[in-house]
């Protein structure tokens, strides 16, 4: 009978460089590629306010602008920052904001921010539309840069839409639509570091007849 020492040998000589090639291979296999994008990490605002445009006129008008009434709500809209006897905790400034895109049927949300904007020498960033991939959009934004991590945005939206936006700004717990002649409420979305969110449903209180609660 042959000895079979040797073979022993060769195989154990064999058996590390073969461990060190398959080892190989797997690293390879599994690195990322140059040209892969890499994955951002999520990011959290401090605050989201999200907000309906101010009054319409009749629908009969078929006015893409607001009515008289909403004209004042939005020159009134810089009020919810500032504390006051009516307002002992106001609403905190916004570092951003968001207004649905103009469309040929409404300009009113972009309308409702103007006087903010001025007021707080803030642009308006009104690239997304009421649609699903303008929302999403919307919503890939503010979580996707970490310019606006910490901070707090202010989004004027559509009332038919609004509770999805809600959604996809990861709220929980908000109103499953909004009432065709409901403007003076404020939708408070706080999140802490690790995107877990808590919602208020908060009045504006700018103008005569709005809800005190």
């Amino acid at each position: 009978m042959k000895d079979a020492t040797p073979n022993r040998l060769r195989l154990l000589a064999i058996a590390p460089a073969a461990l060190v090639g398959l080892l190989l291979a797997l690293a390879i296999v599994h690195s990322p590629r140059a040209d892969e994008p890499k994955r951002a990490d999520k990011t959290y605002p401090k605050q989201v306010l999200l907000i309906r445009h101010a009054e319409k006129p009749p629908d009969e008008d078929k006015s893409v602008h607001l009515s008289k009434q909403g004209e004042e709500r939005a020159k009134a809209l810089p009020q919810l920052f500032v504390k006051s006897p009516t307002r002992p905790i106001p609403f905190p400034r916004p570092d951003f904001l968001f207004a649905t895109h103009n469309s040929k049927s409404s300009h009113r949300p972009v309308e409702t921010v103007t006087p903010l904007s001025r007021k707080l020498g803030l642009p308006i960033n009104d690239a997304f539309k009421n649609d699903v991939p303008g929302m999403r959009g919307l919503s890939n934004e503010v979580f996707g840069k970490k310019k606006y991590q910490g901070k707090t945005v202010l989004v004027c939206w559509h009332h038919g839409t609004m509770p999805e936006m809600a959604g996809l700004l990861r709220a929980t717990g908000y109103p499953a639509k909004v009432g065709s002649k409901v403007f003076d409420r404020v939708w408070q979305i706080t999140y802490d570091k690790e995107g877990k969110t808590t919602f208020a449903n908060l009045p504006q209180r700018l103008l005569p007849g709005d809800s005190k609660k």
